[in-house]
């Protein structure tokens, strides 16, 4: 055993050099812990490119620091005696260093903060748990901003931000270009002038090479493709991708960020939220490039403020949601939404190729943009009732920059209206109309988009009015999407049955997924 005075874990989405750990700390008298831990890639079945990119770029971070001169103590997952938990490393790293305290910044997730919180009582060291102060607001400041508001609206919360940071706004504190919020100029559908370039590809290196064979031969049951794999694993890596966002994505960014096309899976989006979510890039330094391309003229307003609310608007203010309503929000389900995910979200399989096309991008690089994720996936998990908890474990296994903090009040309150509207003014429920203004996916369809009942119809056509319907007393009242009864009453009795008739025999055949698709 050897002697140190202080133990420093570094979790999975904490690769920063500047961690607050870490800053300001001498290399001597201090050991890293970096645990690859068999209760992480597996209390849901993760996406194998998400597991890959997860343990290659702890391994390459772990190199890195050792190379500065910090003694890293790294267990791997196929290390003998492995625990399999936090926990339970930490433990034995107690015991092989016997240090005089841990200092450790706090988890990213609820259910892994609460595993640091045991600790002061678990060991005799002392325990130093941190903030984790790589976001711009801080738990506390939000619960502050939340505090007596009755609705906990992103937009102020946005604005809020921005006049913290001072990003996009001028020396008299007035927003850049005029306007706060461009999202109205951020809704072009795909046309025959898209040609985005291709993202940069990063072709694995030896040690991400022996994750794969790790994750094929430990998660060969999990869902997704290795073949594809190309994540940035490092934070040089991620650095060049996010060059080659600003230097030749980001103008066209904004007016075609909600655009879906069959087969092109990047489109102008950044690609870049699995290495701010992991720890590789520093959000707020992008939030500056972008700044900086308005600055220079290389990118227009719309882009560049859409890019930034993405990051110090939606992203900040999803964080503080999450934590301010743990646990609860785990459990929310106020539609009563009851319905099993279908088996097809796993295979691919069906008819409708909206929801193939964003499966098969989901397989072979777990990822989907936005609006594959919220108006095509998620607005048929809302429409058909599917539960939410099959829903979050679905998301959380399968996109590269899910970690259950972005996840889950995406995916309950955005998605799902499951929260009951704490989170979103109105269900984001729609037709097969909006896919088919997004999209070229209706156009070679099984299904007839502009059929609305009967064999052949867009499904999301009944689905929607069936929805609609059997929420009628909740929804009704809502500002947003009330007036939307007048046109169901205005249909004759026939014409509702048939849309009634059509959503429930489309129901009626999906197959459930199988017993343990996403948690053993």
């Amino acid at each position: 055993m050897t002697s140190c005075q202080m133990l420093i874990p570094i979790l999975g989405d904490q690769l920063t050099r500047t961690l607050a750990s870490l800053r300001g700390q001498p290399k001597e008298g201090r050991v890293i812990l970096m645990m690859e831990v068999w209760d992480e890639a597996t209390y849901v079945k993760h996406h194998k490119q998400k597991i890959t990119l997860i343990f290659s770029a702890m391994r390459h971070f772990a190199q890195e620091l050792g190379d500065a001169g910090w003694s890293v103590d790294y267990v791997k997952l196929d290390d003998a005696n492995n625990s399999g938990n936090f926990t339970g490393e930490v433990a034995r790293a107690i015991e092989r260093h016997d240090p005089d305290c841990i200092r450790v910044v706090e988890a990213g997730e609820w259910r892994v903060q609460q595993q640091l919180e045991e600790w002061p009582d678990k060991f005799a060291c002392e325990v130093e748990i941190l903030p984790d102060d790589r976001f711009v607001c801080s738990h506390q400041e939000f619960r502050d901003w939340a505090e007596g508001r009755k609705h906990l609206t992103m937009e102020h919360f946005y604005r809020e931000m921005r006049r913290k940071t001072g990003l996009l706004i001028t020396e008299d504190a007035k927003p850049k270009g005029g306007d706060w919020n461009y999202d109205k100029d951020n809704r072009e559908a795909p046309d025959d002038d898209m040609d985005p370039p291709p993202v940069p590809r990063f072709e694995p290196d030896t040690i991400t090479r022996e994750v794969m064979e790790l994750v094929e031969t430990r998660f060969g049951d999990h869902f997704g493709n290795l073949d594809t794999f190309n994540w940035p694993v490092t934070s040089a890596e991620a650095e060049k991708a996010a060059d080659a966002f600003f230097a030749q994505r980001i103008e066209r960014f904004g007016p075609y960020q909600d655009a879906m096309v069959h087969g092109s899976d990047d489109l102008y989006h950044s690609m870049l939220s699995s290495s701010i979510n992991c720890g590789l890039l520093d959000p707020l330094e992008l939030c500056k490039r972008a700044e900086e391309a308005y600055e220079e003229g290389r990118a227009p307003i719309n882009s560049v403020e859409g890019f930034i609310r993405q990051i110090i608007g939606w992203r900040e203010y999803i964080r503080g949601f999450y934590w301010l309503h743990m646990p609860d929000l785990q459990s929310d389900n106020e539609l009563n939404a009851q319905r099993a995910l279908p088996e097809f979200f796993w295979t691919g399989k069906t008819d409708m190729r909206c929801v193939s096309d964003c499966i098969r991008s989901t397989h072979d690089n777990a990822h989907a943009h936005h609006i594959q994720r919220l108006m095509v996936l998620g607005n048929f998990c809302l429409l058909a009732g599917i539960n939410p908890k099959d829903v979050q474990d679905w998301y959380l296994a399968v996109y590269a920059d899910a970690y259950e903090w972005v996840e889950l009040p995406n995916v309950s309150g955005m998605i799902l209206y499951a929260d009951g509207g704490r989170l979103a003014t109105k269900p984001y429920a729609a037709s097969g109309n909006y896919i088919n203004k997004m999209s070229d996916y209706c156009k070679k369809c099984s299904y007839s988009v502009s059929k609305k009942t009967g064999e052949g119809a867009c499904p999301f056509n009944p689905l929607y009015w069936h929805f609609m319907d059997r929420h009628r007393e909740r929804l009704e009242s809502n500002h947003r999407i009330g007036r939307i009864y007048s046109n169901w009453d205005r249909m004759d009795e026939v014409k509702r049955q048939e849309y009634l008739d059509s959503a429930e025999s489309f129901l009626a055949s999906l197959e459930p997924a199988k017993p343990g698709w996403a948690r053993d």
